[in-house]
Parts: C-alpha cells; sequence; structure tokens
C-alpha cells in the first residue's frame, strides 16, 4: 500500500482526515515526520532542519486558511550534540516568528538516524477553513509564490562546494505561507499546499473536488534558481517545477472575479496558472494529460 491509499484507508474512518489539517472546532492541527536520509542532504544545517521541519507543518496550517498559534518538535538522533541541538532549536524558533507563532518546545529521543516529528496549530472561524473539496468549474486556479526552489536546492547540495551548499541551505528556509493563507481563507473555494510537487497537488485536489483541471504551462511561476541548475533544458526545467515538489506553496482556486484583490492580499504573490474544468476533461497541461507524479513517502 502506498502513501496515498493509505491516507484513503484512514480518511474513510476519521471525520477530520483527508486534508493538510484536522480542523476541531476552531483549532487547527498537524503534524509532520522528517528523517535524515529522505528529507535532509549532506550539508544540511540543523538550523535549516529545525526551520524546515516546523515549516513544514506550519505550512499544513497555512493550508488550511489558519492563523499560526505554536509548534512542537520531537528531536532524536544518535547522541545530543549541544551545538547541534541548540542550531535545531534555534531554527524552529525563528520559523515559528516569521509567521507570528511560538515554538514552545517538545520531546527529546535516541534514534540511530536523526529524525523529527513536528506539531504545529493554529486557529481558524469554521466558515473561513479552506478544503481540498471546494472547487468548481469556471474557478480560477492559482499558486503562491514561485515554484521549484527545493529541487534547485537539491542540486546544489549535490554539488557539494561550500557556496553552492550556503545557497542550498538559504533555499530549503522556506518561509511558510500563513499570510497569504489567511488572505485566501473565505475566498479560496479550495486550496492544499505544494509538499508533494504541483502537479500531483493538483491531482488531490481534482479528486477531492470531483473536478478537472487545465493547466497552462507558459504561466507557471519558476523560482530563479532553478535556471541556475537546469542549463536551459525546457523539459527538466518542467519536471523540477512541476513534478519535484517540497515547495510548501499554496495551490487553490478561487472565482475569477476575486483573482485581483487576492493577488494585491497575498504577500508572495499569486498567480493565475489554469481553470477549473469537468471532471470528465481529467487534468491537462497545455491540452495534454499531466501525470500524477510527486513526492511520496515510502
Amino acid at each position: 500500500m502506498n502513501e496515498r491509499d493509505a491516507l484513503r484507508r484512514l480518511a474513510a474512518d476519521l471525520p477530520h482526515a483527508g486534508d493538510d489539517a484536522a480542523v476541531v472546532g476552531d483549532t487547527v492541527i498537524t503534524t509532520d515526520m522528517l528523517h535524515e536520509r529522505t528529507d535532509f542532504p549532506p550539508g544540511t544545517t540543523r538550523y535549516t532542519a529545525g526551520w524546515r521541519a516546523v515549516g513544514a507543518s506550519l505550512s499544513d496550517v497555512a493550508a488550511m486558511g489558519a492563523e499560526a498559534t505554536a509548534a512542537v518538535a520531537v528531536y532524536a538522533d544518535e547522541t545530543f550534540d549541544p551545538a547541534d541541538l541548540d542550531r535545531f532549536i534555534a531554527g524552529a524558533v525563528d520559523v515559528c516568528e516569521t509567521v507570528g507563532g511560538e515554538y514552545v518546545g517538545g520531546d527529546l529521543d535516541t534514534h540511530g538516524e536523526f529524525t523529527t516529528a513536528t506539531t504545529a496549530i493554529g486557529s481558524v472561524a469554521g466558515d473561513e477553513a479552506v478544503y481540498r473539496s471546494g472547487a468548481a468549474p469556471g474557478d480560477a486556479l492559482c499558486v503562491t509564490g514561485e515554484l521549484g526552489r527545493s529541487a534547485a536546492a537539491l542540486r546544489l547540495f549535490d554539488r557539494g562546494t561550500e557556496a553552492a551548499i550556503d545557497r542550498a541551505n538559504e533555499l530549503f528556509r522556506f518561509t511558510p505561507r500563513v499570510a497569504d493563507g489567511r488572505a485566501l481563507a473565505g475566498a479560496a473555494t479550495a486550496m492544499m499546499d505544494s509538499s508533494d510537487g504541483l502537479a500531483r497537488s493538483v491531482h488531490q485536489l481534482a479528486e477531492a473536488s470531483e473536478v478537472g483541471f487545465s493547466l497552462d504551462r507558459d504561466a507557471l511561476s519558476v523560482h530563479p534558481a532553478v535556471d541556475e541548475v537546469v542549463d536551459g533544458d525546457e523539459s527538466e526545467r518542467f519536471e523540477l517545477t512541476a513534478h519535484f515538489g517540497e515547495d510548501f506553496e499554496l495551490v487553490c482556486t478561487l472565482s475569477p472575479d476575486s483573482l485581483a484583490e487576492l493577488r494585491e492580499a497575498c504577500p508572495a504573490g499569486l498567480t493565475r496558472i489554469g481553470t477549473v474544468t469537468s471532471p470528465d476533461a481529467g487534468v491537462t497541461v497545455d491540452g495534454e494529460p499531466l501525470p500524477d507524479r510527486g513526492y511520496t513517502h515510502g
């Protein structure tokens, strides 16, 4: 059973499961687990790891249109190096502060591989929470910020030079789009973050909302770092932008009539990249099927 099948199985029995985070009353709660082998390439600093791990959970809070309240983390490693631990906590504290939340602690454990599990909570009025299931044909498909930064970072980590690793760490420290999610709350008809990649996220929205999507390839907003690593290869550029994932931007649908106002309200920017269509049209880019391919755990 792959990750998505496992999530479908859980959502069938758990009424609050199935979105980026659970909404219980006015409380939003989510949890994530990251491992050194799969999530932190060689060269990733502990400061970056703390920032990125907690940021991933804060991104889920953002995807529900919620305010960020607080976060905690489990820190597990073979030994507790004081400097590594301090740097991890500093990254966790700093990413929370960027979105108006607070890092309030967690737990420690020994483990054969550096691993962290993070939980973030937020708050949102029940009628403002945005789920994956509200898109309707005719809605605009939009994304915040720019895509491809994490893919570019991974290429830079692989280069191994000091300058490349410094740049990669910088790119790995994304800003969770909490402010943008708040701007979209109550206006977006469906929303999730792009941690699994743009293409996979759009397919997940299509499944949850029972719709199709038509994307415009040239409309995608690409992070400048992608062009630093692809050497002009357009197919590779699209692969890193649409399928790699781990960008933690917000993918949303909304009324075209509200696009201009919401674009002004989103600090990271908001780009229209397509249109919601009927479910029988499927998910396409420039008229061709868009493969449901992206990041998958396990």
